[in-house]
């Protein structure tokens, strides 16, 4: 009974995250209250205040609660499974029919992503990004530690792993946002993740 209450609990969690996302994508950060975004999920605003704190809290955590998934399936890879292989397929698995991509907004893929720019340039919202993306690095930091041997504490390495994961991160969104024509979020992170692996080979000149 708890493990299903706890995935009816991330259900919410997530589908309220969605609701502020949408709705700040159509109509702008200052124009959506608590109570819009409760509405939208048939619940109460008092319901909305047990999951986070602020609407901007509501749209960071989106990206929180992927990483940690991140984490938790890097958790599951083989052992033998190299590391970045491994990193790869938890990101994949991201992109599988699940709450979250099931919410993801329908519609136009241009007028998603110029709403985007606008969420994304709004100073209340930034501050919360950030704390996320901390709070997320080191969830996946003490993923690889656990997987690698290493020690979050007095090692480099999975911090450093951790880092470049969130890097690749930011620049696919950056690129998926300012893309002409759109691109595609997945293919873009993917592509990201295995250029790391790589090495970052420099391109070839066109």
């Amino acid at each position: 009974m708890s493990g299903l209450r706890e995935r009816k609990k991330a259900a919410t969690r997530a589908a309220l995250s969605w609701a502020a996302i949408r709705l700040t994508v159509e109509r702008g950060f200052d124009n959506v209250l608590v109570d819009d975004i409760a509405q939208a999920v048939g619940v109460s605003p008092r319901t909305f205040n047990n999951y986070f704190s602020s609407k901007a809290e509501a749209i960071a955590s989106r990206h929180l609660d992927r990483s940690r998934r991140l984490a938790d399936v890097l958790r599951t890879r083989p052992a033998e499974e190299p590391l970045w292989t491994s990193i790869r397929a938890a990101t994949l698995a991201q992109f599988e029919p699940g709450p979250e991509v099931e919410r993801s907004p329908p519609g136009d893929q241009v007028d998603w992503v110029s709403g985007l720019k606008v969420m994304l340039a709004e100073p209340a919202l930034q501050g919360e990004m950030l704390r996320a993306a901390a709070l997320a690095e080191a969830e996946l930091a003490a993923a690889v530690a656990e997987r690698t041997g290493t020690d979050v504490k007095h090692d480099l390495y999975p911090g450093l792993v951790a880092a470049t994961v969130s890097a690749a991160v930011n620049t696919a969104t950056r690129h998926f946002v300012y893309a002409d024509p759109p691109a595609s979020m997945k293919h873009l992170l993917l592509d990201a993740l295995d250029q790391v692996a790589a090495g970052l080979p420099v391109p070839e000149t066109r």
